[in-house]
């Protein structure tokens, strides 16, 4: 891989993981583009993951170091028999984004099959356009204000549902998580910082697995470099797309997102009937 490509997923991936435009369409469309036959590199993905992971760490700090704090002192509350009331905002949190996360474990038996879908320019281009739907609708739900404090168990387990069927590429995970959470009543600005947190156990649970495939396959070292310029570009410009996203989510216009989505996949459709 060049530099240049590496700059390029990078970019992409930065940009498309945090606005919701589906960071995993537009690093297949980006693979095409490039005349990459085969997928991108197994590991160089999980890098690049992991770049726009670290722009989570960063813009969430107080958040997750909040909940880290809560965490300890939950340990020590269950060891002391100990249950404050009301519980902690930051704990509560803790036990949504676990929630949250459970449907995950739904995708692992498919994850192959889903992974493959990412080489089929039609279901990529299907997909982006259903993301345009679901952007559109998030603008038209009644403004809800549930937080950490007063959603529900379910609300969190059909948010994480949402995640799951966001595995699929060209299905934005921000934007259908957010979606989700507008649907089930949270307040839009909640509704942004709890989808991003939840990316953080889904975004380091598939890299794990993704690991364990790469120590099977080997890694292209001569490559690494050209990789960690791309992870860098991916955590930057990640980071300023977050700052982005906070200010949109305050106006309430997620579906000026949805004429792109509709706008890529009709051309990506176009594109992929005429090459074909």
């Amino acid at each position: 891989m060049s530099w240049i490509a590496a700059v390029i997923m990078g970019l992409v991936q930065g940009v498309a993981e945090f606005l919701p435009i589906s960071s995993s369409g537009h690093l297949a469309i980006a693979g095409e583009l490039l005349g990459a036959t085969t997928d991108i590199p197994e590991f160089f993905d999980v890098l690049l993951h992991l770049g726009t992971l670290i722009a989570v760490f960063i813009f969430y700090w107080t958040d997750i170091l909040d909940m880290i704090r809560e965490f300890i002192a939950g340990v020590r509350d269950l060891t002391q028999h100990k249950t404050p009331v009301p519980v902690p905002p930051a704990r509560r949190l803790i036990l949504l984004l676990i929630i949250a996360t459970l449907p995950l474990v739904l995708v692992l038996p498919i994850k192959d099959y889903i992974e493959r879908m990412s080489g089929n320019m039609y279901f990529v281009a299907l997909a982006l356009m259903m993301t345009g739907c679901l952007l559109f609708l998030s603008d038209r739900v009644r403004k809800g204000r549930k937080n950490e404090r007063t959603a529900s168990m379910m609300d969190a387990l059909l948010i994480g549902f949402a995640q799951a069927l966001a595995t699929c590429p060209g299905i934005s995970r921000s934007g259908t998580t957010i979606t989700a959470g507008c649907l089930v009543g949270l307040d839009r600005r909640f509704a942004v910082r709890f989808s991003f947190l939840m990316s953080i156990p889904a975004v380091l649970g598939a890299n794990l697995l993704s690991l364990l495939d790469v120590m099977e396959t080997g890694v292209n070292w001569p490559e690494v470099p050209a990789y960690l310029l791309g992870v860098a570009v991916a955590a930057v410009s990640g980071y300023a797309c977050l700052r982005l996203l906070k200010l949109i989510a305050e106006k309430g216009r997620f579906g000026w997102f949805a004429y792109y989505c509709w706008g890529i996949g009709l051309v990506t459709m176009f594109l992929t009937v005429i090459m074909k």
